[in-house]
Order: C-alpha cells, then sequence, then structure tokens
C-alpha cells in the first residue's frame, strides 16, 4: 500500500514576536527563520518520521529546490512533485511568546496543479493506495474524484474549509476527515464540540472522524463510537505544524496497525514533541523518538 500526498509546498518565514501585530502597528521581531513548511510537505514528512512509504505530488518554483532536497533527506519521494514557473509558495508566520502562531500564505506554485498532471501523478496508483488531500492548493474536487474513480482511500484534511472546496465534493467523497474544531463547526453549523460530533456521525455515518483539539487532545468517531484521547502535556515553543505532524502519525500508524486507540495515543506524543521545537516539518520527530 502506497500513500500520496498530493498538496502544498511552502518556504516559511518564521518570525518570532512578542505578541501578534494590530492593524497599523510597527514592531520588531526577535527573531527570524527560514524553514520548509506548507501542510501538504509537513504532513508527507510526518508520514515518513512514522514508517509509511509515502510519495510527494504538488508544484514548486524555480526557489523550491531546498524544499525536494528536504523532503528526499526525510524519505519521502518525490518524482510526482513538478517546478513551474510560478514562486514557490510562502507563508508568513508570527509565533508569540505563548508558542501559538499567526499564519499569512502566498498559494504561488501551489495554485498551478493542473488535470493532466494529476491524471499522470494518479496513473501510478491503484485501488487500496491512500490519498491524503489538504485545501491549500488548486484542482482538490477533481483529484478526489479522479482518486475515488481509481478506488483509492481518500483522506482528506479540508483546512480551510471553503465554499468552493465543499462545492467541489472533496468532503463529501472522503472516507476520512480530520479537522480541528472551527473546521467541524464549519462542516456541522455547530460549536458545541459533543453535538457537533454527533451531528457529524448522523450526517455522515460511513465516515470516519479524527478531531484534534489542541491542549484538550483528540478523538476519533466512526463505526458509531468515540474514541478519546488526552493531550501530552508539555510547554509549547511553537506550534506551527502540530496537526500536521498529528495527521501524518495517525495516519502512517492507523494503515500499520488498524487500531485507532494506537493510532490516537501515538500521533498524541509526536504532536506534542513537535510544539516544544522551533518551526514545522523541522519539528516533527523520529518515530524511535516517541518511545
Amino acid at each position: 500500500m502506497k500513500v500520496l500526498c498530493f498538496g502544498s509546498l511552502n518556504i516559511d518565514h518564521t518570525y518570532q514576536v512578542e505578541r501578534f501585530l494590530k492593524p497599523g502597528e510597527t514592531a520588531s521581531a526577535a527573531s527570524y527563520a527560514l524553514h520548509a513548511g506548507g501542510k501538504g510537505l509537513n504532513q508527507a514528512i510526518a508520514l515518513a518520521r512514522a514508517g509509511a512509504e509515502v510519495h510527494m505530488a504538488g508544484c514548486v518554483g524555480a526557489d523550491g529546490e531546498m524544499l525536494l532536497e528536504f523532503m528526499r533527506a526525510s524519505g519521502v519521494h518525490t518524482d510526482f512533485v513538478e517546478t513551474v514557473s510560478a514562486p514557490t509558495g510562502h507563508a508568513i508566520i508570527q509565533v508569540d511568546d505563548s508558542g501559538q502562531n499567526c499564519i499569512l500564505i502566498c498559494h504561488g506554485a501551489n495554485a498551478a496543479v493542473t488535470q493532466a498532471q494529476v491524471d499522470q501523478t494518479l496513473a501510478r496508483f491503484s485501488a487500496g493506495d491512500v490519498l491524503l488531500l489538504q485545501n491549500e492548493i488548486s484542482g482538490i474536487g477533481y483529484i478526489a474524484r479522479k482518486a475515488k474513480s481509481l478506488g483509492m482511500e481518500l483522506w482528506v484534511n479540508p483546512s480551510p474549509v471553503t465554499e468552493e472546496l465543499l462545492r467541489g465534493g472533496a468532503v463529501d467523497l472522503a472516507d476520512w476527515l480530520v479537522v480541528n474544531e472551527l473546521e467541524l463547526a464549519a462542516l456541522t453549523g455547530i460549536e458545541d464540540i459533543p453535538r457537533s460530533v454527533q451531528r457529524f456521525m448522523e450526517r455522515y455515518p460511513q465516515k470516519k472522524l479524527v478531531l484534534t483539539l489542541g491542549g484538550q487532545g483528540s478523538l476519533f468517531a466512526g463505526n458509531g463510537a468515540v474514541l478519546r484521547q488526552s493531550a501530552v502535556p508539555v510547554t509549547a515553543v511553537d506550534t506551527t505544524g502540530a496537526g500536521d505532524t498529528y495527521l501524518g502519525y495517525f495516519l502512517a500508524v492507523y494503515l500499520r496497525t488498524h487500531s485507532p486507540e494506537t493510532a490516537l495515543e501515538m500521533a498524541a506524543k509526536a504532536a506534542a514533541i513537535a510544539v516544544t521545537r522551533s518551526g514545522a516539518a523541522e519539528a516533527i520527530p523520529k518515530m524511535e523518538e516517541l518511545s
């Protein structure tokens, strides 16, 4: 079984600030760092470090070679990443003294995914393989429909939730949805978490849900059952990419064990380690660090 992550690849510009800037305000950053990022890249790195065979698909510009080198060094196959004329996507990230983040994204090459690239890529996969999607590239609906026509298992991280995403069909076609509490509320129209989970299970009885709740832990809902996992208590330095770390580890461990309980536990441990480090992809731990 192969995992294809068709998603975003970004160059992250990260600024350490005392607090997030207000409109019209100018302030000095305590530090600056350049990191590999993008939800697609982060999740692919997490999958690889958790032991999965993962292939990355997407687009970078001529300035994106650093991202390809980083992924290869982490064990991610990059044959399906195309270099296009647009600049590589990038993100401007503020990280405050409590470790929380504020992110501005410029899509760049992530918006250059074409149907021809999708067709050529998915031709190398078959029924039983897994496709992982987020919502930071063009063509999400087409990718989802094409993958399902091939019999692939579809995991969707609907981040961000947009009207275009909902109209495109990826959410309806997904076998698994991995969301945070804001994304779940956007899908169900209910902010109260227990009621929102119940509404999800009623609306999508055939789907499985993984819900991340930050310091409140996480849960799995599917097959009529709800399983809860407490967060591992740590002092956060930078929460950028924590959800991506969690998702990659949950998926990799679940595919290996078919146990949502084990996947919840290992994903929680991995995310806890990641938030104690700076950066997104660089902060993702290797499996041996979880013991």
